[in-house]
């Protein structure tokens, strides 16, 4: 036989699922607060139903105790059953529907009461207070139970005080208006327990929708894989809400947008002021894989609108992308030159062997020396006025990639920069940007020419770069800075748009400007300014002849 499957435990506790267990809390809490406010109203109810009877009381005492005839009979009369005083108060008691109205002497004898065999006895409750001249409200027992009680003095025709007065209502009576109200009272409370129930399951019913029937535990584990995930990819994700608030950064946002957590709750605007990564985020540059640059970063945005009138932003960094990129393009020429060269020695090298084998030995030797010559010319015309070795051997390879291009690149009779750079690396970056482009405006022109001029003035260092291009529209001329803009299609392995605006973001980082205008003759003139581009001189090298400064005029050409 096969064994008895044990018995599954009854399992007592809350319900998993979020619906069942808000709908659970919100009914016990309306249960709660219908009982709570039930019992709050009953509590007081009693109270004032026997201040209400106590008044009354006191109310009819007063009534009874101003009948001058009452007083004057309590005066002139003995008490009996059936005396004027008995009569009087039964009529006054059967008329207010009062227990009972006993009217007694100074001494405390009894002139009337409800059984009449107590006449002419003594009360049974103290009435010194009422005989002293005070009216009294109060429940009390007495030979007819416990009663609201009034008590007042009772005065002659002159004010003296001659006896008392004293009223009771049946405290049965209060007590049945207490129970008579509390079916109401609990009709009411279930009334709006039922609509607490109601509006607790119409509430739990959109928490079911929204949060798609899962239960706490569920939503707890999404929440931690949540913030695992965000914090855990290497895309930067921004979180905005329908007024366009920063509501979430994680840990590779910060780093790409160079912001902290002071940052939430803020509006794009204020978080990372204006520009085009606000306006890319923000959704006001729609498209998708939009470029912009952070800082020195170049960085892909994507935004992607959510159901409740937010949206999420996803960033990408490139810089190091496109730096390859650019690596790439310079490799690319340089080997284009290299090629373009080893055709060109190939050509000079069997030029040179003709002369040899034809005996022309001087001619060869004269050839030699022209060719070697021209090299050795170009690379000493930089040396000598661009004392930086990176800043030198830069233009020194574009002088051979724009050769190779048919594009004369020459250095400014004017140029001069010691080897005193802060930041060689960011302006071997701006020229480099700044020759590519002059290049690429001039290559396949007529007399092709890019000229380089790079000075100082005190530790200012002034960048100049002119092509005979076709020079750039004034309409353009500060679009062409933006991130992402770019008139040229852009190669397979990278962006356009970047190099002019990494350009401008050098300039400013160091407090600097950077800007285009027409160059005399035509063409482009791009113009940056390094206010704190070199570091102290100990001594100040003397601009003379070829790399004197620029005259008043040249200035302000």
């Amino acid at each position: 036989m096969s064994p008895t499957p044990p018995a599954r435990r009854l399992r007592l506790g809350l319900p998993r699922r979020m619906f069942s267990q808000v709908l659970l809390m919100q009914v016990a809490i309306a249960a709660g607060v219908a009982v709570l406010a039930t019992g709050l109203f009953l509590a007081p109810l009693g109270n004032q139903l026997d201040d209400q009877a106590m008044r009354r009381a006191l109310a009819i005492a007063q009534t009874t105790a101003v009948e001058p005839q009452i007083a004057e009979d309590v005066v002139n009369t003995p008490p009996t059953a059936d005396g004027p005083v008995q009569r009087e108060a039964e009529r006054i008691r059967k008329a207010t529907q009062a227990e009972y109205i006993v009217v007694m002497d100074w001494r405390g004898v009894r002139w009337s009461h409800p059984t009449p065999g107590e006449v002419g006895r003594t009360v049974s409750t103290d009435p010194g207070q009422a005989l002293a001249g005070q009216e009294v409200m109060q429940i009390d027992s007495g030979t007819l139970g416990r009663t609201a009680r009034g008590k007042v003095p009772l005065r002659d025709s002159d004010g003296d005080i001659v006896g008392a007065v004293s009223v009771g209502i049946a405290y049965d009576s209060v007590r049945a208006r207490l129970i008579h109200a509390i079916p109401e009272l609990l009709a009411y409370a279930g009334g709006a327990l039922a609509v607490g129930a109601l509006a607790a399951w119409l509430i739990s019913r959109r928490v079911q929708r929204q949060t798609r029937d899962l239960a706490f535990s569920d939503i707890s584990a999404l929440l931690a894989e949540r913030e695992a995930m965000l914090h855990g990819i290497r895309e930067g994700v921004v979180a905005l809400d329908r007024a366009g608030r920063i509501r979430l950064l994680n840990d590779e946002a910060h780093r790409l947008l160079g912001i902290g957590d002071e940052a939430v709750g803020r509006s794009l605007d204020e978080a990372l002021g204006e520009g085009r990564t606000t306006d890319v985020l923000a959704g006001r540059v729609t498209g998708t894989d939009l470029l912009t640059v952070r800082g020195q970063r170049v960085l892909i945005a994507n935004r992607m609108p959510t159901d409740d009138g937010g949206a999420v932003a996803t960033l990408r960094d490139r810089t190091e992308l496109e730096q390859l990129g650019r690596e790439l393009d310079s490799t690319r020429g340089l080997i284009d030159a290299l090629r373009a060269q080893d055709h060109e020695h190939a050509n000079r090298m069997h030029t040179l062997l003709g002369l040899l084998e034809l005996e022309m030995y001087d001619d060869a030797m004269e050839f030699v020396g022209e060719v070697v010559g021209d090299h050795r010319a170009t690379a000493e015309q930089v040396t000598e006025k661009i004392q930086d070795p990176l800043l030198a051997a830069l233009l020194v390879g574009k002088a051979t990639v724009a050769a190779e291009r048919g594009v004369a690149l020459l250095v400014s009779e004017r140029t001069w920069l010691p080897d005193r750079l802060i930041d060689p690396r960011g302006i071997v970056t701006i020229v480099g940007n700044l020759v590519d482009n002059a290049l690429d405006a001039v290559a396949g022109t007529a007399h092709a020419r890019v000229e380089v001029e790079l000075r100082t003035e005190g530790r200012a260092a002034v960048l100049r770069v002119r092509d005979t291009g076709p020079g750039i529209p004034v309409a353009q001329r500060e679009l062409i800075f933006t991130e992402g803009w770019s008139t040229k299609e852009a190669p397979a392995h990278r962006e356009r748009g970047i190099g002019l605006s990494l350009v401008r973001r050098l300039a400013e980082r160091q407090g600097g400007s950077a800007g285009v205008d027409q160059a005399r003759g035509g063409g482009a003139e791009f113009t940056v300014v390094l206010p704190e581009a070199l570091t102290e001189p100990d001594v100040e090298p003397a601009l003379t002849g070829p790399t004197a400064p620029r005259t008043a005029e040249e200035e302000t050409r």
